[in-house]
């Protein structure tokens, strides 16, 4: 056998490792307490008394190198792995074929194909087992992953049927294990072979929605082996019709690559179906960030330390190769036409009229948001109306569960401070968590590095005889026969705008436990009236990627955090708290007369008639402006979030 590091096409600057006289395969044995289910010994031809020992643990797969320089060990954590794949060897075009015995070929000559493909090289009997990991690297800057190929070549027997029997044992029991499951049997069969849905907004954001799928999304997703089908959008609600009206239970999940908006649409599809409770419970969603806000994307990778910056696309997709889900709060929202159901904010004032307003600078990207918070800065406005809250009778801070009276005085009980960003960095006194030094060094270069790209921009080819998301035949498939519905797709709806503009639908969904928007609030609300520079209601811990706007916020705490910025503010402190978005210092450290952040259950805002115009959103969609209240339910949704280490 043995062992090198290598992209799966093409192959640079890698090692070759042999396998020793002495195999050792023990399953299920115990090291410690950790459990051990495979190890191996391999050693490298190219240097001269270096072995390593290979284990599959429940905790990872550890690469121990022995050489006479010391010893070193590396663990690469079930979490960061995705999936792996048995390859054989490809019949050379020219000069014959390498002996089975022999080295390595060289890197120009040495490609792998499927065992079945009729291009494999028969007198090579050795088999390769490709494992593909994307490796957590933490520093003070946050963090990155960074994509590993490690290959393993079995070459132990003479024939490759036996080669492949012990690639495949390894195979099944690392698949196995990523899944949660306990290796038992001699093939991995999955435990949900059901595809998962994909639902594209091509016209998201920059509108490469399309694109970034197709060369970094599905390349990932072939790794992993993931059925899928994706079907793309062609209309405003298509995606809201389409979860209405399909068999969504057929699908392991739901995945939206596109923004904030598309997500609403698919959670209100869903609460438009008759059996909207089995929806919500056994359907998750997943988000794959592609728009212009994507706030519960950063939302959810803010919540579980999974780097965002520079690239969110890669974390996503690994969170939905994973398939974890945690529930999530909903807030039931009612305007005087209509009932929808919000997962992300609720605004009236400055920021959706920045929101909406610079939609006509959409060209420039988004500076289009700091050039219209000036000009909103400049000609500041305020409206007239009545604001109103349900307190939330209990919050946890820290820890600990502290009562709150929802005043609105200098001392009305505690409101939620500013708090810097997550971080999560290593504290090496020696590169300061940026991992080049030599204490944080863990010498596998030989294993590692030799083939670590630090993005998915850096992709080698693939195998020309995968159905691979490069190959113009075939884009938008995966080697496990996923399915691609063009955008030319005939429909029923087709030629015609679709019902969903046309006509309303039933809503569904738990009774309202407040009062109905044409009643008055009960006395136990607190009520606010006079001038507003904004109201903004958040659920989730950021509106965008760049805007921390509730840190204190969970994805099912049961808690709406209510923004109030009342009239009178100077420009000043208008002009700090935006400047602190990005940063979630916002909110004064100090009590503010003029700026709250009050933990609410309910609330309703009701802006006056005859006051200038303004905008209200949900979940950064414009609705008709007026009278809107919003009430939260807990852990109402299934969300997909990454796996924890």
């Amino acid at each position: 056998m043995s062992i090198y590091t290598g992209d799966s096409i093409k192959l640079q600057d890698y090692t070759t490792v042999e396998h020793s006289a002495s195999p050792v395969n023990e399953q299920l044995s115990e090291k410690g307490s950790e459990r051990v289910f495979l190890a191996e010994t391999f050693y490298i031809t190219s240097k001269k008394n270096t072995v390593f020992q290979v284990r599959l643990s429940e905790k990872g797969l550890c690469l121990r190198k022995e050489s006479s320089s010391g010893v070193k060990e590396q663990t690469i954590l079930l979490a960061d792995i995705i999936g792996c794949r048995c390859l054989r060897s490809k019949r050379r075009g020219h000069g014959g074929s390498a002996c089975a015995c022999s080295a390595l070929p060289g890197p120009a000559q040495l490609k792998v194909v499927e065992a079945n493909s009729g291009e494999q090289d028969e007198s090579d009997a050795s088999a390769y087992l490709y494992i593909y990991a994307y490796i957590l690297k933490r520093s003070r800057r946050g963090g990155r992953r960074e994509r590993t190929t490690i290959t393993l070549r079995f070459r132990s027997f003479d024939k490759y049927d036996d080669n492949n029997r012990e690639a495949q044992k390894w195979r099944t029991a690392i698949k196995a294990l990523i899944n949660d499951e306990v290796p038992k049997t001699p093939t991995y069969t999955p435990s949900d072979a059901r595809k998962m849905l994909i639902i594209l907004n091509p016209k998201s954001g920059s509108g490469k929605a399309r694109e970034v799928f197709q060369q970094r999304v599905a390349p990932i997703f072939v790794e992993a082996e993931l059925p899928f089908e994706l079907h793309v959008t062609k209309r405003a609600n298509y995606a809201r019709e389409f979860v209405r009206t399909r068999d969504i239970f057929a699908f392991r999940g739901i995945v939206v690559v596109g923004g904030d908006g598309i997500y609403f649409e698919v959670i209100n599809g869903m609460m438009e179906r008759p059996d909207w409770e089995r929806a919500l419970e056994e359907v998750s969603v997943g988000v794959i960030p592609c728009g212009s806000g994507n706030g519960l994307a950063r939302s959810i990778a803010h919540s579980y330390g999974e780097p965002y910056e520079p690239k969110p696309v890669l974390g996503a997709s690994l969170t939905v190769i994973r398939g974890r889900s945690t529930t999530m709060d909903l807030v039931r929202v009612e305007t005087k036409s209509q009932i929808m159901y919000s997962f992300l904010s609720i605004g009236w004032g400055l920021i959706s009229d920045i929101d909406i307003e610079s939609e006509r600078l959409r060209a420039i990207g988004g500076q289009r948001f700091t050039l219209w918070s000036v000009h909103r800065l400049i000609s500041l406005r305020t409206y007239q109306g009545r604001v109103s809250y349900l307190p939330a009778s209990q919050v946890v801070t820290n820890g600990v569960e502290k009562q709150y009276d929802g005043g609105f005085g200098r001392n009305s009980g505690p409101m939620m401070r500013h708090s810097l960003s997550y971080n999560n960095a290593l504290d090496c006194p020696d590169c300061h968590g940026e991992g080049d030094c030599e204490t944080c060094d863990t010498g596998f270069g030989d294993v590692l590095s030799l083939e670590t790209s630090t993005g998915l921009d850096s992709f080698r080819p693939r195998l020309d005889s995968w159905y691979s998301a490069t190959s113009r035949k075939s884009a938008y498939y995966s080697t496990a026969e996923s399915i691609y519905q063009s955008v030319h797709e005939k429909s029923s709806q087709e030629g015609s705008r679709g019902d969903d503009e046309t006509q309303s639908h039933q809503m569904f969904g738990p009774a309202s436990r407040i009062p109905a928007l044409t009643t008055p609030v009960p006395d136990t609300w607190t009520t606010i009236e006079g001038e507003f520079v904004m109201v903004h209601a958040a659920y989730q811990n950021h509106l965008s990627t760049d805007c921390h706007f509730a840190t204190s916020s969970k994805l099912n705490d049961g808690i709406i955090w209510l923004c109030i910025i009342r009239g009178g503010a100077s420009r000043s402190q208008l002009l700090t708290f935006l400047l602190g978005l990005s940063s979630g210092t916002h909110i004064p450290s100090t009590q503010s007369e003029y700026i709250k952040m009050i933990p609410v259950q309910a609330f309703r805002i009701e802006p006056t008639s005859g006051g200038p115009p303004g905008c209200v959103t949900v979940d950064g969609e414009k609705v008709e402006y007026g009278p809107i209240q919003g009430e939260i339910y807990g852990d109402m949704a299934n969300v997909m979030v990454p796996a924890q280490s």
